[in-house]
């Protein structure tokens, strides 16, 4: 194998596409690889410039290749898709994501790989916005039906306990409470 300067790696769920040039930009790896294979690969290998779509797995991906001492950049994959040349598949992302990288353009939007704290926070952030989103969808939900009995109320989750009083002491509601 010819001395590697840069390797593009397409992530997916099993297998990694891995596409590497030489000094003179030429191609000198291109290679499928396992999920399992990926750390003991890498090992064996001189530090090198190894860049990655960014993307959550990316992160941990980085930290792995970055513990390893190779020197990690993820680009947000808005910035590779132009270097795509042919067909949409994982050698061709891998391949645009190794000429992405050496772009000045592209150098400038590099995102920082996050630590785990950082990347932890972020998920308690994302698990929290979709639990305030989905709270406020059964508000609007119980808002919504009690409408077609007649009992309308402002939007907010303030407003939401006293329209549940309202439902609580409305007679038609009783009188359907008693049928079931």
């Amino acid at each position: 194998m010819r001395k590697l300067t840069r390797i593009g790696m397409d992530t997916s769920k099993s297998v990694f596409q891995l596409h590497g040039v030489d000094d003179d930009e030429q191609p000198a790896l291109r290679r499928k690889l396992r999920r399992q294979d990926l750390n003991k690969f890498f090992g064996n290998l001189p530090r090198l410039w190894i860049g990655m779509e960014a993307c959550g797995a990316s992160h941990h991906w980085a930290r792995e290749l970055q513990a390893l001492g190779h020197e990690v950049v993820l680009i947000p994959p808005q910035y590779t898709k132009p270097y795509v040349d042919r067909g949409k598949n994982d050698a061709a992302d891998a391949e645009a994501i190794c000429e992405a990288m050496r772009r000045p353009k592209v150098q400038r939007r590099f995102v920082p790989v996050k630590t785990l704290d950082q990347q932890a926070l972020q998920m308690l952030m994302m698990v929290r916005n979709g639990l305030v989103k989905r709270r406020t969808q059964v508000c609007n939900a119980v808002r919504g039906h009690a409408a077609e009995f007649g009992l309308v109320s402002a939007k907010g989750l303030y407003r939401l306990e006293e329209l549940l009083a309202k439902v609580e002491q409305s007679q038609e509601m009783q009188r359907l409470h008693a049928r079931c």
